[in-house]
């Protein structure tokens, strides 16, 4: 397996790509649109650039095929609010496979240690907390557009590599297409 940077506009297209080919199979997942994903690492787009920095890289098999990205930041706003400097991940996405998910983990960590953070959280966002925030863990239905979404073995991939819940968000799903109960409509 081999890592490397996003740095190039065929690397950028396989980073945005992989999740298309995670994902082709499951009809509950809403494919976040390029544009979105792109200017969250766009400095001109993503005033978080300003005070923090951002790398992200893919794994790619002995084929040549990408399967695994993740990225790596540092808020420095941020960063140094916690009891020790950390730094963030996010836009993980991984075929089943421990040892990619760990090398890519290994990788940001690796980074991570040279912007002189000791602790790193994920899977977040550069930037604001309102989308690619959060690992799903249950409830595996259509997700509203900006919700994070993953497969299930994902958690196992995070836990394997040491990562624990700091927090629980919990989202609602609730059926438009049906009518709504007696109590909605008073």
């Amino acid at each position: 397996m081999v890592i490397t940077e996003v740095n190039n506009k065929t690397a950028v297209k396989e980073f945005l790509n992989l999740p298309r080919k995670i994902y082709q199979n499951d009809p509950v997942w809403v494919c976040p649109l390029d544009t979105d994903t792109e200017k969250i690492f766009n400095p001109n787009k993503n005033h978080f650039h300003q005070h923090g920095s951002i790398i992200r890289w893919i794994a790619k098999d002995k084929s040549g095929i990408t399967v695994g990205r993740i990225a790596a930041f540092v808020n420095e706003k941020k960063a140094y609010t916690f009891p020790e400097p950390t730094g963030g991940v996010g836009f993980f996405e991984c075929i089943n496979d421990t040892e990619v998910a760990i090398a890519l983990f290994d990788t940001a960590q690796s980074w991570l240690k040279e912007k002189g953070m000791e602790a790193m959280d994920g899977p977040i966002n550069f930037g604001e907390n309102d989308a690619f925030w959060g690992l799903l863990i249950e409830g595996f239905t259509h997700p509203s557009y900006g919700m994070n979404y993953n497969k299930p073995y994902y958690k196992e991939l995070f836990e394997a590599y040491g990562f624990v819940p700091s927090y629980e968000q919990i989202t609602n799903h609730l059926e438009v297409n049906k009518p709504f109960p007696e109590r909605f409509t008073k």
